[in-house]
């Protein structure tokens, strides 16, 4: 199912602050700490063990390291995010920089050979699944390279020969070191943001349908700001009604006058009504059939007709309950409809029941089902399909599965026998029902 919410929110995380969107400070900061640590470590070994490296190239490596640091925080603010692009081709210029570094001092047999796991590392956790593939062929290539070719480390008393088997095994370690590090960083850092993506979505279906249950305490308001004038209006319209002569050419416009005013005050008194014994909006408290039939109204669809069955009460030996307008509630039942019209063929069932323990809420749809390996993943932000005609679930039932749970649902989904998918939506009645619906009236 595609949430029209849900697809806005994702869409806008994808071009904010989601994968490939890194600030340049944080790419400057760290290859600042790598040039420092790669310029202690040429120093440590050429003055602190004697071995005579090649620092004149060796330098030139890491100074121009410091060029592209000094060049990018010149041209460009250093609080500026760089796309995926630009990012991808950094990390690429580190391994390349690290390779010819590696090349000067023994290659593979330079035990920091290790480090060239850390930028497919980076790309895994902010880049997208290509860009890191591209990093890790170049990786994989570098290795490959200073396997064959490099400058021995000048070792004393005639140097330190490894056997090729030995570096056969180096080599290998690193290759699958860098495939491993990018599939389970990239899987990780990947779960992470899809669920923050979806929690963001969610914070902004809610928000949204907060703003409109605040649209009856507006409307109520401004209803009784108008009301006085509108009582002065009237009472002046009537004055003037009385005192235009009947068969007078301004006593149809006087009785008109009257007339609407009366019909401005009925609609201002409807605004402004409000449920007994509670402050709320209006309509902040109803029975529970009509708050899923409020949650299905955006939902219908021409072509799919949706039917609305309620157990009968009295068999169940309790009354209908009656519960608060719930954000919440209108927007994962909404989800579930959503989808359930989406998939469905032809009709979509939404049957009500209560009873004195709990309230159920089950959609069923006569569509496709869900497809098998999906019912243990459902609820996880972000599931691909739901068939396998490659038609998206997106965010909707974590969404639901998220809200409802907020107000102490249950969620439970399955497939029917005879075809298509059943949402069982299950509150503990005491949970739902407003505190004044279960008081005893005197």
């Amino acid at each position: 199912m595609v949430d029209p919410v849900a697809a806005t929110v994702s869409g806008a995380v994808a071009h904010g602050a989601g994968p490939g969107r890194v600030r340049l400070r944080t790419l400057v900061t760290v290859r600042w700490v790598a040039i420092a640590g790669q310029a202690a470590s040429l120093l440590a070994v050429r003055l602190g063990f004697g071995l005579d490296l090649p620092l004149v190239p060796a330098f030139a490596a890491v100074a121009a390291s410091a060029l592209l640091n000094l060049t990018l925080m010149i041209n460009r603010p250093i609080a500026a995010r760089l796309g995926e692009r630009g990012v991808a081709v950094l990390l690429g210029y580190d391994l390349l920089q690290l390779a010819v570094l590696l090349y000067l001092t023994g290659g593979l047999t330079n035990p920091f050979a290790l480090l060239m796991l850390a930028p497919v590392t980076v790309s895994a956790t902010i880049l997208s699944r290509d860009s890191t593939i591209a990093l890790c062929v170049l990786a994989v290539a570098c290795v490959t390279a200073l396997g064959v070719w490099q400058r021995p480390l000048p070792w004393p008393d005639h140097g330190l020969a490894l056997p090729p088997l030995y570096m056969a095994g180096v080599w290998t370690a690193l290759v699958i070191g860098v495939l491993f590090v990018a599939v389970y960083a990239g899987s990780v850092a990947a779960e992470a943001r899809r669920m923050s993506d979806a929690l963001a979505a969610t914070q902004v279906a809610l928000a949204r349908e907060q703003r409109l249950s605040a649209l009856g305490g507006l409307a109520a308001a401004a209803a009784h700001e108008l009301g006085t004038p509108l009582s002065t209006i009237a009472v002046v319209a009537n004055e003037i009604a009385r005192e235009v002569p009947r068969d007078g050419p301004l006593a149809d416009d006087a009785a008109l006058l009257v007339s609407e005013v009366g019909r401005c005050r009925d609609i201002l008194a409807r605004l402004a009504a409000r449920p007994e014994e509670d402050g709320g909006t209006p309509y902040s408290r109803l029975p529970i059939t009509a708050l899923v039939e409020g949650a299905v109204a955006p939902h219908r669809r021409d072509g799919i007709t949706v039917a609305f069955t309620t157990i009968d009460p009295t068999a169940r030996g309790s009354a209908e309950p009656v519960v608060l307008r719930s954000p919440e509630v209108l927007h994962g039942l909404g989800n579930l409809i959503h989808n359930a019209v989406q998939f469905a063929r032809t009709r979509v069932d939404v049957v009500t029941s209560w009873d004195a323990q709990a309230v159920e809420v089950r959609i069923a749809d006569d569509g496709p089902g869900l497809a098998a390996g999906i019912l243990e993943r459902i609820g996880e932000p972000y599931l691909s399909t739901r068939n396998d005609d490659g038609e998206h679930m997106g965010l909707g039932i974590f969404i639901a599965a998220t809200l409802l749970a907020r107000t102490g649902a249950t969620l439970e989904l399955a497939n029917r026998p005879g075809g298509g998918a059943l949402a069982h939506v299950r509150w503990p009645r005491e949970r739902i029902e407003h505190r004044d619906a279960r008081e005893p009236r005197s």
